[in-house]
């Protein structure tokens, strides 16, 4: 089913913005974001539970809350994964429960998928040579730093990977 976007869904794009350009500048993703992320869906979720007129489906169907909360946390069991084999930094695995919780369980496979393209992206990105008359733009100082450390903000990836796959759960 198709939604409409509500105040909610473009909050939750801005903190997920914060959260991915923190991620870029600092490697950092600020707990207060993650949090206001979860509080933020927590006061979606409540007023979708005082609005409906079937709280049974909207709490255990799978493309209601119940899905969306399965869906963030087996993303961030899968986080919690990486973290320990050090794969991850704790911010980009705290993330991902935001991430599933707005994606929700029928958004997994999109959000999958678009996080693949992502990684592509940035993996060809860091590999291409940087353009000279860029090289001086603090941006691409910026990319030619996490070039050079080969730490990778995996953070701007999940983000992006989640605002597209938003745009197909919600219709403008």
């Amino acid at each position: 089913m198709i939604q409409t976007v509500n105040i909610f869904t473009v909050l939750s794009v801005l903190l997920f913005l914060y959260a991915a350009w923190s991620d870029f500048r600092s490697w950092k993703i600020p707990n207060a974001a993650v949090l206001a992320l979860v509080g933020l869906y927590a006061v979606n979720a409540a007023v979708a539970l005082m609005t409906t007129d079937d709280i049974g489906a909207a709490l255990f169907s799978f493309t209601g809350i119940g899905g969306d909360v399965g869906a963030g946390l087996l993303l961030f069991a899968l986080g919690f994964a990486l973290w320990l084999f050090r794969l991850f930094g704790a911010g980009d695995a705290k993330l991902f429960l935001p991430i599933g919780l707005f994606v929700g369980w029928n958004g997994m496979l999109p959000f999958a998928v678009f996080l693949l393209i992502g990684g592509i992206f940035t993996m060809l990105a860091l590999k291409l040579p940087m353009p000279l008359q860029l090289a001086h733009l603090s941006f691409f100082m910026r990319v030619e730093e996490i070039r050079a450390t080969r730490k990778i903000p995996y953070g701007v990836i999940m983000v992006f990977a989640t605002i597209a796959a938003l745009t197909l759960r919600y219709k403008v």
